[in-house]
Protein backbone atom coordinates (compact mmCIF):
# COMPACT_ATOMS: atom_id res chain seq x y z
CA UNK A 1 0.00 0.00 0.00
CA UNK A 2 1.42 3.64 -1.03
CA UNK A 3 -0.06 6.96 0.61
CA UNK A 4 0.88 9.76 -2.33
CA UNK A 5 0.16 13.18 -1.77
CA UNK A 6 -0.07 15.73 -4.20
CA UNK A 7 0.54 19.12 -2.55
CA UNK A 8 -0.03 21.16 -6.34
CA UNK A 9 -3.63 19.68 -6.34
CA UNK A 10 -4.29 18.95 -2.89
CA UNK A 11 -4.89 15.46 -3.43
CA UNK A 12 -4.24 12.27 -2.02
CA UNK A 13 -4.10 8.62 -3.47
CA UNK A 14 -3.73 5.44 -1.70
CA UNK A 15 -2.38 2.87 -3.32
CA UNK A 16 -3.79 -0.59 -2.14
CA UNK A 17 -2.79 -2.33 -4.70
CA UNK A 18 -0.18 -3.26 -7.84
CA UNK A 19 -3.18 -4.08 -10.08
CA UNK A 20 -4.65 -1.34 -12.76
CA UNK A 21 -7.31 0.20 -12.44
CA UNK A 22 -10.09 -0.56 -15.02
CA UNK A 23 -13.23 1.09 -13.92
CA UNK A 24 -13.56 4.07 -11.24
CA UNK A 25 -16.78 5.04 -9.16
CA UNK A 26 -17.30 8.77 -7.65
CA UNK A 27 -18.59 7.70 -3.75
CA UNK A 28 -18.82 11.42 -2.49
CA UNK A 29 -17.97 14.52 -3.45
CA UNK A 30 -14.05 14.57 -4.18
CA UNK A 31 -13.70 10.77 -3.49
CA UNK A 32 -13.44 8.18 -5.76
CA UNK A 33 -12.75 4.14 -5.83
CA UNK A 34 -10.49 2.72 -8.28
CA UNK A 35 -11.51 -1.16 -8.99
CA UNK A 36 -9.48 -4.01 -11.01
CA UNK A 37 -11.02 -5.74 -13.76
CA UNK A 38 -11.69 -8.32 -11.41
CA UNK A 39 -13.53 -5.69 -9.16
CA UNK A 40 -11.39 -5.45 -6.78
CA UNK A 41 -10.65 -1.93 -5.00
CA UNK A 42 -7.29 -1.02 -5.58
CA UNK A 43 -7.46 2.77 -4.88
CA UNK A 44 -8.73 5.46 -3.32
CA UNK A 45 -8.36 9.16 -4.83
CA UNK A 46 -9.35 11.93 -2.13
CA UNK A 47 -9.60 15.83 -3.84
CA UNK A 48 -9.26 18.39 -1.18
CA UNK A 49 -7.43 16.37 1.00
CA UNK A 50 -6.46 18.82 3.54
CA UNK A 51 -10.42 19.20 4.68
CA UNK A 52 -10.91 16.16 4.58
CA UNK A 53 -8.18 13.81 6.19
CA UNK A 54 -5.54 14.45 8.84
CA UNK A 55 -2.48 14.76 7.02
CA UNK A 56 -0.14 15.89 9.47
CA UNK A 57 0.59 12.78 11.24
CA UNK A 58 0.36 8.81 10.25
CA UNK A 59 0.46 6.53 12.69
CA UNK A 60 0.96 2.86 11.82
CA UNK A 61 0.12 0.50 14.13
CA UNK A 62 0.62 -3.60 14.44
CA UNK A 63 1.18 -3.82 10.47
CA UNK A 64 2.63 -7.18 9.62
CA UNK A 65 5.22 -5.89 6.86
CA UNK A 66 7.58 -3.58 5.89
CA UNK A 67 6.94 0.03 6.47
CA UNK A 68 9.21 2.11 4.05
CA UNK A 69 9.50 6.26 4.01
CA UNK A 70 10.35 7.97 0.85
CA UNK A 71 10.39 11.33 0.13
CA UNK A 72 10.58 13.63 -3.45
Amino acid sequence: MKLNYFPETDSLYIDLSEKPSVDSRDISEGVVLDYDSADELVGIDIDNARGKVELKRLLLSNLPGKIETATD
